[in-house]
């Protein structure tokens, strides 16, 4: 194995660690699950370093461990997506990784900003609708007379959006002060 490759996969694992310890310095805003933290920023890290399959990797190994400290499942496809998919899809932030790079690349730190918010609205909102998907179909119940989707809608927003947010000023503070953290060298 190069060293490069070597040097992915060593970053995937402790970054994906990373996720796990800030999901756990959380937030929480309701009883029934759902909080506020940063675990999608060192995914999100890797997504730009490294690119797209380190990005998906990162998120389901997050998920993953996820499952392994704590998580509440009701079904295994309700397990799939708040897990699994909802956490593997914030790699895919790693789609404006060209022009955040070149961004970085010519200092340009209002560019820069720029494609960090698209990739970080981009992957937040595909971790909400996972977590929405899920939250209307397993747990309904919780919607009382309430449309189940509209309730889903309203509950994971509560703590997505601001997530989402928070996400995105980490990650421009983060990135434009010190963007060799997109770049690695092996």
């Amino acid at each position: 194995m190069d060293k490069k490759r070597l040097l992915m996969l060593v970053e995937i694992a402790i970054f994906a660690a990373i996720g796990l310890v800030l999901d756990q310095v959380s937030f929480k805003v309701w009883a029934q699950g759902g909080s506020v933290s940063l675990v999608m920023v060192p995914i999100m890290l890797i997504a730009f370093r490294w690119g797209l399959v380190a990005g998906l990797t990162t998120g389901l190994l997050v998920g993953v461990m996820q499952t392994m400290f704590g998580a509440y499942i009701v079904h295994w496809l309700q397990g799939l997506l708040d897990y699994g998919v909802a956490f593997t899809v914030v790699g895919l932030a790693a789609i404006v990784r060209g022009p955040l790079l070149e961004a970085a690349n010519q200092r340009n730190k209002t560019k820069m900003a720029l494609y960090i918010i698209l990739g970080t609205v981009f992957a937040g909102f595909l971790r909400y609708a996972a977590h929405t998907i899920a939250g209307s179909v397993f747990f309904a119940e919780y919607a009382g007379d309430q449309n189940a989707w509209i309730y889903s809608i309203i509950y994971n927003g509560t703590y997505m959006l601001p997530a989402t947010i928070l996400t995105a000023i980490v990650g421009v503070l983060l990135f434009t002060a010190a963007p060799q953290l997109m770049k690695h060298k092996a």
